[in-house]
């Protein structure tokens, strides 16, 4: 089993700055790409930025120049740096792990989810 803990969500005003933090624990072989998704009230959940092993970043275009996705190999945990965070921004922000585990191959797996709130 494979637990991924998401940190540092929060509220910020318009134009401020937040970082995410996700750490995957348990047992698996190695993790494949990590990333974040995110879900505003009365939307599908949607892709804000993936990163492989090897940090090779992807990026939803309406977060591109703004938020910056980075990964820490050893630690298993992959981060989320926003900037200039908008009121289009708010949503429960997801980690991904696509893990890949000697019993079950590849698998994805999620975080619980961090609360992510623009507001003046």
């Amino acid at each position: 089993q494979v637990q991924l803990v998401e940190s540092g969500g929060g509220l910020v005003q318009p134009g401020g700055s937040l970082r995410l933090s996700c750490v995957a624990s348990g047992k698996f072989v190695s993790i494949n790409a990590m990333g974040w998704y995110r879900q505003a009230p009365g939307k599908q959940r949607e892709l804000v930025a993936t990163i492989t092993y090897g940090t090779r970043t992807n990026y939803a275009d309406s977060v591109k120049g703004r938020f910056t996705c980075s990964r820490d190999n050893a630690k298993n945990t992959v981060y989320q740096q926003m900037n200039n965070l908008s009121p289009e921004d708010p949503a429960v922000y997801f980690c991904n792990a696509r893990v890949i585990d000697a019993v079950t191959g590849t698998r994805d797996y999620w975080g619980q989810g961090t609360q992510v709130t623009v507001s003046s």
